[in-house]
């Protein structure tokens, strides 16, 4: 299986989230890149440090977030991107672009020599806070052979947080997963309905029951639930690793220490 070939690791992978600074054009952008890019490898470092087994990149400061990112946004996530690979070359390491930025996160995934993205409306659209979003496996697995990305693996969100499912409430999310195994995703991303929310974990039971591809877990895991979810291939931590566990505050090194250590302990 791929993903375990980038892991290593059956289940309980742990991917710390790097929150990349405002970056330029962006109403909350104040940082230059040569900042942005040192707080980036700095936490990266922690990260390192700390031993987790992965890490996902992504411009969440980045707010209001729009589909359709411009180029500077592209080329700074490059630079940053190619940055934390190089410093830490033996871990997977992903990116994300928001909002659904998915061909524009291959191509820095591409350029930067990284693993696997996170990619936002793979199957079925849904209304999200930043509009409609419409599927778009189609598009970017053929943009991925495209460009011969094929090597970089997919992560695909279902039901995804921040958004209203109406339209699609006669889906369930163990359908959505199978519907995202079915157009080739390389792995499901399960959440709760918001940032540092915790995922269901009996939605994770059952999706894991009924596909054959990797299930990740994409928000709320913390010290005191990550029981709940150890059966999982992967889990996403970002608000829980930060400074009083927000996600928009600096990588706390003692709280990824101890989540570490219990996770340790876990695993053996």
């Amino acid at each position: 299986m791929k993903f375990v070939k980038l892991f290593g690791r059956l289940k309980t992978n742990i991917i710390g989230m790097i929150h990349v600074g405002s970056l330029p054009g962006t109403p909350l952008h104040r940082s230059a890149v040569p900042e942005l890019l040192e707080e980036a490898c700095r936490e990266a470092e922690l990260y390192q440090q700390g031993a987790v087994d992965g890490l996902l990149i992504e411009n969440m400061h980045d707010v209001p977030y729009v589909c359709d990112s411009g180029p500077e946004v592209c080329a700074v996530m490059t630079v940053v991107c190619s940055a934390v690979k190089k410093l830490c070359p033996a871990l997977p390491v992903g990116v994300q672009v928001l909002a659904a930025n998915n061909q524009t996160a291959l191509a820095i995934a591409l350029a930067s020599g990284l693993d696997f993205i996170r990619a936002e409306g793979f199957v079925f659209s849904h209304v999200a806070d930043e509009g409609l979003m419409n599927a778009c496996a189609g598009e970017l697995l053929r943009y991925r052979k495209h460009i011969g990305a094929e090597h970089i693996q997919i992560f695909t969100d279902i039901k995804k947080k921040h958004s209203a499912h109406v339209l699609t409430a006669d889906v369930c999310v163990v359908e959505t997963a199978k519907a995202a195994e079915f157009f080739l995703s390389d792995g499901v991303v399960v959440t709760g309905p918001s940032t540092g929310v915790q995922a269901n974990p009996q939605e994770l039971i059952e999706v894991m029951r009924s596909v054959q591809i990797p299930v990740l877990i994409g928000s709320g895991v913390t010290h005191e639930n990550v029981d709940d979810y150890l059966q999982a291939d992967a889990l996403i931590v970002g608000s829980h690793f930060k400074n009083g566990g927000r996600w928009e505050n600096s990588v706390d090194p003692v709280r990824v220490k101890s989540f570490m250590e219990k996770i340790h302990k876990l695993r053996n």
